[in-house]
């Protein structure tokens, strides 16, 4: 049995005072098909994840609870390239 002393996935950093601020949505399907390309550690109680699809991106947030009902809400599309600057940001604490 191997027994992990770190994380293998980043965590988001406390957000900076001058932070852009996003807006968060419940989620909707704009894209038929995505997929989650990267996310935060599962050790806290917030995740977020980078998710792709068909040339667009937007960011997903899961808030875990106790008792398996999660509160998840997601951003507007962005073009990738877009959509991983904020990403950046967002796991800079430049944007929340």
């Amino acid at each position: 049995m191997t027994v992990l002393d770190a994380c293998l996935s980043p965590h988001v950093v406390m957000a900076q005072r001058d932070h852009a601020r996003l807006e968060w949505r419940r989620p909707y399907l704009a894209l038929g098909r995505v997929r989650s390309v990267a996310w935060t550690c599962f050790c806290r109680a917030t995740v977020y994840e980078l998710c792709e699809g068909a040339g667009r991106a937007f960011l997903r947030r899961t808030v875990q609870r106790d008792g398996g009902d999660d509160e998840v809400h997601e951003t507007r599309t962005w073009p990738v390239g877009e959509a991983r600057v904020i990403w950046t940001a967002l796991l800079s604490g430049r944007a929340r």
